[in-house]
């Protein structure tokens, strides 16, 4: 390949509105944010060299053989941040883009789209929370930002509107296209009367680098094979924001896919589940990679090669079943109190989901009482696996094994079958007295705080919001002040700073009564809720709570006697 004639960047962006340049399915989203489009700009107008394109020449009947998109051309936060499907029906020859999309939307969008975030503090499904904004250059003076010679900036009207007039001249940059040359831009100048040499810099910059010079540089890529594209693809994206492989794989299951668009289908359910319970951190490659494993591929490594034709109709022949395995599995994560911020390995849902997809997917397998002891298996799985981070470093090691144990299961989930016969080096579900004393130190705010604590509550219902909340309030264990008013000693106040946080002072506590308990110290809090002994005995057996005394005065007693019936309990349930 070597680099063809530049064209202008209003050829650049008129290829774009006439939908001769297109996206291949390998494409991410559009993610550059505004301050990113307007340096861009600012580069350009500096003619500081901009980076080379890499173009694709789809020529003839393989117009039709792949899936293409869109460029973004309005972008909106929630409304509009996927690239639409491009309709190439007798379309015989195309431009695809297979590096520079970023670029050159933010150009497009800076000339003749427009940029729609959501405004700070404001309600996702509020419709005010959302102002378009078009991209500005102020004529009157530079920029003040670091880094920066020229003020561009993405507006809306409203805020165009509240500069004050003679500090600012905000010029609508996509206007220059209508410029016809210098005298159109003296013309501008003269009517508005514009009297700082600023301006017209400005002007004439804007005009040379969009209409005039050719500064898009580019190699086109002739050849039609899938394979060489690929490879070209990953090569020259190998650097900056890479993308995942599943952005690669999931664009031949797209071309592959002959009654589905797995592209849509694979984002929607990714969109979905993410939505469960208080949300998740799913992505393509969780979903992908559960495809390979439900589906009983021998090699589920992330390779061309297994996302061949047949493998392909065999996903899309099983999507419909998979996707619903993984759904409910998901479903159960969040029956056992998890979200994306305690979930701290996703790899996990997918033996889950693959044991779910075995027996048949069956119907509220999450909630109906029959599958209780499954339910609790896969719970006690799920909380050891996290804790003992088994799913760290290379998932496939650990997934491909996993699903040989899990398929000799006879329609009954064994944690213990699992523990038993996982033998791969350094990762074992297996914990012995050290692992248990080494849980003691895990701390409040930790991602792993709330799987140890849920080991320790194995019968709440997790539908309801539960906090982490300190026993003996952090407030006055955090506060020297408070603790020497109270007369401990240097050593007690120490112990008190350095140990507050640990799981020996934690429990969980619903909502609001975790509200209402806020920083009350721990007995009047229990008198005033627990006004039995009775209950109060039940609250403290419930909650691994010694009977000693309640107080910053003698919380080292306290933590060394419920860290004592905590680790009871965990080698009861582990051991």
């Amino acid at each position: 390949m070597a680099f063809e004639k530049p064209i202008t960047i209003k050829e650049a962006v008129e290829n774009i509105a006439a939908h001769q340049f297109l996206l291949p399915s390998i494409q991410r989203e559009f993610v550059w944010k505004p301050e990113q489009m307007e340096k861009l700009f600012d580069s350009l107008m500096k003619e500081y060299p901009v980076g080379s394109f890499l173009f694709w020449s789809v020529q003839g009947g393989n117009v039709q053989n792949y899936q293409f998109y869109e460029f973004i051309r309005d972008f909106h936060e929630k409304d509009n941040k996927r690239n639409p499907k491009a309709n190439t029906s007798g379309m015989h020859a195309l431009t695809a883009i297979l590096d520079g999309q970023q670029r050159l939307t933010s150009l497009y969008i800076g000339l003749k789209g427009s940029y729609t975030e959501k405004l700070p503090y404001k309600r996702v499904n509020d419709p005010n929370a959302y102002e378009r904004k078009r991209l500005y250059l102020n004529l009157l003076a530079p920029s003040d930002r670091i880094d920066f010679r020229y003020d561009f900036r993405f507006l809306s009207d409203k805020e165009v509107a509240a500069f004050p007039q003679g500090e600012y001249f905000w010029y609508r940059v996509g206007d220059i296209l209508n410029c016809s040359g210098m005298p159109d831009i003296f013309k501008f100048i003269t009517a508005n009367n514009i009297t700082e040499n600023f301006a017209s810099e400005c002007l004439m910059m804007l005009f040379q680098q969009v209409i005039m010079s050719p500064v898009i540089h580019f190699f086109m890529e002739k050849g039609n094979e899938l394979d060489k594209v690929l490879n070209i693809f990953i090569r020259v994206n190998s650097g900056g924001t890479q993308l995942t492989y599943s952005d690669l794989l999931l664009s031949i299951a797209t071309a592959q896919w002959e009654n589905e668009d797995a592209r849509d289908k694979i984002t929607e359910l990714v969109d979905e589940i993410n939505d469960y319970g208080d949300g998740f951190n799913f992505d393509k490659d969780i979903v992908l990679k559960s495809c390979l494993v439900l589906c009983d591929f021998t090699d589920i490594s992330f390779k061309v090669d297994n996302f061949n034709a047949a493998n392909m109709k065999k996903i899309e022949d099983e999507w419909d079943t998979i996707a619903q395995s993984i759904r409910i599995a998901v479903k159960l994560l969040v029956s056992f109190g998890y979200n994306g911020k305690t979930l701290t390995a996703n790899s996990v849902i997918i033996p889950v989901a693959y044991y779910i997809y075995k027996i048949g997917n069956p119907i509220n397998f999450d909630v109906a009482s029959k599958h209780l002891d499954d339910r609790n298996q896969i719970k006690k799985f799920v909380i050891v696996s996290l804790l003992k981070r088994v799913f760290g470093g290379q998932p496939d090691n650990v997934l491909r094994p996993m699903r040989e144990i899990i398929k000799g299961m006879a329609d009954k989930f064994s944690f213990d079958a699992i523990k038993s016969n996982l033998k791969i080096t350094n990762k074992s579900l297996k914990i012995d007295d050290d692992d248990i004393n080494e849980l003691l130190y895990t701390k409040y705010g930790s991602n792993y705080a709330f799987s140890l604590l849920a080991l320790l509550y194995p019968t709440l219902d997790y539908r309801n919001i539960f906090h982490q909340d300190h026993i003996i309030p952090r407030s006055l264990l955090k506060s020297q002040a408070k603790l020497r008013k109270l007369g401990l000693t240097t050593d007690q106040i120490n112990f008190c700073l350095e140990n507050v946080d640990y799981i020996g002072n934690l429990q969980l506590l619903e909502g609001i009564p975790n509200i209402e308990k806020s920083d009350m110290p721990t007995q009047q809090w229990l008198d005033q809720t627990y006004p039995t002994a009775q209950e109060q005995t039940d609250y403290k057996q419930k909650h691994y709570i010694p009977y000693v005394e309640l107080s910053a005065n003698k919380f080292e007693e306290f933590m060394k006697q419920r860290e004592t019936l905590i680790i009871n309990k965990l080698k009861q349930i582990l051991i």
